[in-house]
């Protein structure tokens, strides 16, 4: 199985939030996620590119 694809579970405990917290954000479209039968799949490379791209917009604002 490739681990570049994970669960939002996964996603949660990556990121350390709550899985609703996790669900709204993807939701919304904040987080780089897909639908596989009416369940949400995250590229893992996808989530460390976001998360540079967020890091980079926090260095903007100081």
């Amino acid at each position: 199985m490739d681990d570049d694809i994970i669960t939002i579970r996964e996603v949660a405990e990556y990121l350390r939030l709550k899985e609703k917290t996790a669900y709204a954000l993807v939701a919304k479209g904040e987080i780089p996620g897909f639908k596989v039968g009416g369940s949400w799949r995250f590229r893992r490379s996808e989530l460390e590119k976001w998360i540079v791209r967020r890091e980079g917009n926090e260095a903007d604002r100081s």
